[in-house]
């Protein structure tokens, strides 16, 4: 059989079938249209080993000899005994290419076992595998694993992943690649504020914009693994695949399980070409909130009420809120936590998604008559996965109440601890789910409501439905209640809020419109988060707030311009009491709102650049448009970020990377200005820069390689660059 080779936005995959099974013989580089005889790739074969090469398959097995981490993993129940047909032997049986995408199929007549593996590599460059077990015999087989791996190149000597936790998602560590296998394992039962977003394999020292990179992506809300498997041959793995509870997954003859989608980026051209990928694949998608070909909604500023009120839901409170975010410039208008029955504070009221008649006696209407006449839309928040034992549903149905035995709770059976006083409602249970999907369908068909704020505020531990664990089954019953309200309210935007970044992943985001990175409005904490959630996820679909002056999660208090300007790359909006901000500060703010819809687009569409700093106080990231801009258009937005106390007592010339080389700019400084109410606490200098005043003209090429002088910026200060085509 020949092998397949996809090629895309200078990336190749090839795939050989010589040993029997399919094998991914490069994943990396573009080789060009002509492929030379495979047969020069044969190994040799080392003393006390296997007597032949040892295919890495694309799902690799021990039938085959493979040492190390397996693809395939589960046995067949016959008769009361388990583990029959424990190692399949799975050949190709057929391959073909349709455009970019191959699907291979694979099987073990004797196992009674079949894969069907399917790769795309798109357009931008992004590869998304996944594969397909049918169970072809005539008994049960228990499935305990099916992995989506892909080879990484030998010179991948560092991996780069996430973690964090509530208030600090998505912060990067780094390790040397060594033989044996890192796993990062993920138990909650949604993706999870320590999760990975992505895991990237490089070449020693990769960073922004050098190195060579390979990085995978596993599109999954439940429990979930990902990992590296590197053999003592010196052969590297990487992937990922959903966690499976005991027993959770058993197949009936002819039963399949699908994979989640594993998405795969390579880059030579650091972290910024993985992100490249990343974000071509997401815009092109026909159902993403900016579409790319033409037209498209620009993302809407947003004013949330959880940090301006609370609980203490008032009409006349939140009617001059409404009034004053209006003259700011506020597009929407999303009322928060407390409108629903018995809802005074977080004990109470989860799963009663009844508007609350003793807050709101007429409703809603008034409110949302109030908004949407001043020119906003209104978005509401709701939690539908969750439940309060002191709730009427919950006592109506308290089987409806996840648990791990078979029994409910009023029925003698135990419940996992509670989290922030809640529990999860069993949406496996066809009657649970139907009730939660007809609560919310009547709260959007009997409302204008253009936006829900959908959050999801615990793990799922103990999680399991008649005596068996559920994550899987719990997952894609989440999944279905989002796409069939989705195609009931086609017009209305989801967030994905998870006690902040907990359910950031591409499979909620084939059905959210956004997500809430972090519950943490502190901008400095703000500046990591955005950063590496944003090597995944372009900032359209990242919310970022201007809270208060004084962080609620962190106490930390930061000046507007900060906080302004890390919230603007994203989809900008604040969380904060707008009526209390007067004076010089509220004329600052509605610059700022004016700034980010002037440059939207630009922030929206463009490429994001992140420069290689050398001081590690300080950060240099942007967007630059896409398409080479006309004269006097702005060409590119920069923000220059100082996180804390410098090494050296100038930071010296900082390069601008990512323009066009021999296109000429005007760069200068926007935000602060002088005479805003925080410029004198921007900088610690007694002479600025030349340029400062006055803006600087050069080219690209000048501009990334030599670069300008920086101001010196006080620790937990930013500055706000533009770039203009001449």
């Amino acid at each position: 059989m020949d092998p397949l080779h996809l090629r895309s936005a200078g990336t190749s995959l090839v795939i050989s079938f010589d040993s029997g099974e399919a094998e991914i013989i490069h994943w990396g580089a573009d080789l060009g249209s002509t492929l030379p005889d495979l047969a020069i790739l044969g190994e040799p074969v080392p003393h006390s080993a296997i007597d032949a090469t040892v295919p890495a398959g694309l799902l690799p097995q021990a039938s085959s000899s493979w040492r190390g981490r397996p693809g395939l993993r589960g046995h067949r129940i016959a008769d009361g005994v388990s583990g029959l047909d424990f190692s399949a032997r799975l050949r190709t049986v057929a391959a073909r290419t349709e455009g970019n995408t191959a699907v291979i199929s694979q099987a073990d007549p004797e196992a009674g076992l079949s894969v069907e593996s399917t790769l795309t590599l798109h357009d931008g460059g992004l590869l998304e595998l996944r594969h397909t077990v049918t169970n072809d015999g005539t008994t049960p087989y228990q499935l305990d694993e099916l992995a989506t791996v892909l080879p990484v190149a030998p010179d991948a000597v560092e991996l780069l992943d996430l973690t964090g936790r509530w208030c600090r998602e998505n912060h990067p560590q780094r390790r040397a690649i060594q033989q044996g296998t890192w796993v990062r394992t993920g138990r909650h039962g949604r993706t999870g504020h320590d999760s990975s977003l992505l895991l990237a394999a490089g070449t020693a020292g990769f960073g922004n914009r050098h190195g060579k990179v390979w990085a995978t992506h596993l599109a999954w809300s439940g429990n979930h693994e990902q990992f590296t498997d590197t053999l003592g041959d010196g052969r590297t793995m990487i992937g990922g695949s959903e966690l499976l509870g005991p027993a959770e997954v058993i197949l009936e003859p002819q039963g399949t399980y699908t994979t989640p989608s594993l998405f795969a980026a390579y880059s030579d051209r650091g972290l910024d070409g993985i992100s490249e990928a990343f974000y071509r694949w997401f815009r092109s998608r026909p159902h993403h909130v900016l579409p790319s070909a033409g037209g498209g909604k620009p993302r809407p500023v947003v004013l949330n009420t959880w940090e301006a009120v609370y609980f203490d839901h008032n009409l006349s409170t939140l009617i001059e809120l409404a009034d004053s975010a209006a003259e700011l410039g506020v597009e929407r208008f999303v009322l928060d936590d407390g409108w629903f029955s018995g809802r005074r504070d977080d004990q109470a009221g989860l799963g009663d998604w009844y508007v609350d008649e003793s807050l709101w006696p007429n409703g809603l209407t008034p409110l949302i008559d109030a908004v949407t006449s001043r020119g906003m839309e209104f978005g509401l928040w709701v939690e539908p996965e969750m439940v309060n034992l002191d709730s009427d549903v919950a006592r109506a149905h308290p089987d409806w109440i996840v648990g791990p035995a078979a029994l409910s709770h009023k029925d003698g059976g135990r419940l996992p601890l509670e989290w922030r006083n809640q529990h999860i409602i069993d949406l496996v249970n066809p009657e649970a789910w139907q009730y939660i999907y007809d609560r919310i369908d009547a709260l959007l068909t009997g409302n204008n409501i253009s936006y829900l704020k959908w959050d999801q505020n615990r793990d799922l531990l103990e999680h399991g439905h008649a005596g068996r664990s559920s994550v899987h089954e719990q997952t894609l019953a989440a999944y279905r209640l989002f796409d069939e309200l989705k195609k009931a309210h086609p017009g209305v935007e989801i967030e994905s809020c998870s006690s902040g970044g907990a359910r950031v992943d591409l499979g909620i985001l084939e059905r959210t419109d956004r997500i809430w990175a972090s519950d943490c409005n502190d901008a400095l904490e703000r500046q990591s988060i955005q950063r590496w959630t944003g090597l995944v996820i372009p900032p359209e679909l990242v919310g970022g707030h201007i809270g208060p002056t004084t962080s609620h999660t962190t106490a930390r208090t930061h000046d507007l311009s900060f906080r302004a300007i890390t919230a603007l790359f994203g989809h900008f909006g604040m969380e904060w009491d707008v009526r209390q901000v007067i004076g010089a500060e509220r004329e600052e703010l509605k610059r700022f709102i004016a700034l980010f819809k002037e440059h939207r687009d630009l922030i929206h569409r463009g490429r994001m650049v992140r420069a290689d700093v050398p001081d590690e106080a300080l950060m240099l990231h942007g967007a630059v448009a896409a398409e080479s801009p006309q004269a006097g258009t702005t060409a590119a937005l920069f923000a220059l970020v100082s996180t804390r106390t410098a090494f050296a007592e100038q930071p010296g010339k900082v390069t601008i990377p990512g323009l066009e080389p021999d296109r000429t700019y005007r760069m200068e400084a926007i935000s602060p200005v002088p005479g805003d109410s925080d410029y004198a606490h921007t900088f610690t200098q007694v002479q600025p820069p030349a340029w400062l005043a006055d803006g600087a003209v050069a080219n690209g090429r000048f501009l990334a390689e030599v670069g300008v002088p920086m101001p010196i910026l006080n620790p937990e200060h930013a500055l706000l660059l533009r770039f203009t085509a001449l």
